[in-house]
């Protein structure tokens, strides 16, 4: 039921086109019932009802829908579902595309990978972390939990629990509090971070996101917690590139790990240590500095950032509520759709431009054709029945080109 730009705009043109044709009847049936020949009645008839014929604006209201529906489809295919008609528009113009990190340009199962304790057992550590992130969704907790898990941790009974969004949880066990966090939860809680420089360093350079965990104020240890990239990310960072699109990692991550995996996938800017809340702020600064901003994302916290942009994109694994504020979805997961959608869209659009053009050159053409400019010069009249066959023969041009787009292929396929 949505309609992109360009076709609002040819439902505009023809609400005028229609009343200006019928005054061009008129107009042309005037001047040949006073200068035509004899029968001057039959003349003037047959020249108005050709001018209606020919006019016809079926052409016209056939050449976006078409193209939009033929262009719907073949997303469906590509493993992109887009819910509103006006983003294939929007999307051939996009300048920008911004990715969240984990579950878009990662697999979203982040693993634990090693465990830095001091004072206290690597156990110890992982069953303090596991009491309090096993009350957490966080994708960093699940990983925390699977881990305790497969060690066969137990859970201790936390009380006065409390998530603090964007930096950590704290609970208190045996009335101690116990606080689980990043580094900037850490630095505001005041807690001495000297004993972790070489454990944050390594994480750092290894690009795993460190999780700290501290007890009474005091730092126990640290987590060191990574997601697998995609295997296809890069491909996705470098198809958008080429294609002249800036791309962008949005991550809560702090600088040195997000810095670390934009450089494994070659992203030109990254933005790091955001807070959920601040999401949607960056998308609103971005879109002053590029025309167009997507933002492609799967979490709850993307929402936001999503509904924001100019074309929000959503992972088909993600939350249900990152798909609901998206205008596009994509089934497969893959960021290389992304790009994919993109020239989609282009192809899409170029489709509908030409089918406009062509309806347009048709009515340029044949109504002064219709009216009889060449009777004066030739000697020749159209008939309706040509005029007929015309205006079928422009409907059918239209329905021809829009199917054109059931050939498309992505760059992908036409390299394989």
């Amino acid at each position: 039921s949505t309609k992109p730009a360009i076709a609002k705009l040819a439902d505009s043109i023809s609400a005028v086109f229609v009343p200006v044709v019928v005054a061009i009847a008129a107009i042309a049936a005037g001047i040949w019932f006073i200068f035509g020949p004899e029968p001057s009645a039959s003349y003037m008839l047959v020249v108005s009802t050709t001018v209606l014929i020919i006019a016809c604006p079926c052409a016209l209201g056939l050449a976006t829908p078409l193209s939009v529906t033929v262009g719907v489809g073949k997303a469906a295919e590509l493993g992109i579902l887009i819910k509103d008609a006006d983003v294939l528009q929007s999307a051939s113009k996009v300048d920008a595309v911004v990715f969240d990190k984990t579950g878009t340009l990662t697999e979203g199962k982040p693993q634990v990978q090693q465990v830095f304790s001091y004072d206290i057992s690597a156990a110890h550590l992982m069953t303090l972390a596991y009491s309090l992130e096993v009350a957490s969704e966080h994708p960093l907790a699940k990983a925390i939990c699977q881990h305790a898990q497969s060690l066969n941790l137990g859970i201790q009974p936390t009380s006065e629990f409390e998530n603090l969004r964007g930096q950590g949880i704290k609970a208190k066990i045996d009335d101690q509090w116990v606080q689980v966090g990043s580094l900037s939860f850490m630095k505001s809680l005041g807690i001495q971070l000297e004993t972790a420089v070489s454990a944050i360093e390594a994480c750092n350079q290894a690009a795993w996101t460190p999780i700290f965990v501290s007890k009474n104020h005091q730092l126990e240890g640290i987590i060191g917690v990574s997601d697998t990239l995609k295997s296809d990310s890069k491909l996705a960072i470098q198809q958008l590139q080429n294609r002249g699109v800036h791309t962008v990692l949005l991550t809560g991550d702090n600088q040195s790990v997000a810095q670390a995996i934009g450089a494994q996938l070659g992203i030109d800017d990254v933005i790091s240590d955001v807070l959920p809340d601040q999401k949607a702020e960056h998308i609103v600064k971005l879109q002053q500095r590029y025309n167009q901003v997507a933002m492609v994302g799967d979490g709850i916290n993307d929402a936001p950032a999503l509904a924001q942009a100019d074309v929000g994109i959503a992972m088909g694994s993600g939350s249900d509520v990152a798909i609901e504020s998206a205008q596009m979805t994509l089934l497969n997961s893959s960021p290389v759709s992304v790009s994919n959608a993109i020239e989609l869209s282009q192809a899409t659009v170029k489709n509908m431009k030409q089918n406009l053009f062509g309806a347009f050159v048709y009515n340029s053409l044949g109504i002064p054709i219709a009216a009889g400019v060449l009777y004066p010069f030739f000697g020749f009249l159209l008939s309706p029945v040509v005029a007929g066959a015309a205006m079928a023969l422009s409907s059918i041009t239209v329905v021809s080109n829009a199917n054109r787009l059931r050939l498309f292929k992505t760059t992908d396929n036409k390299n394989q």
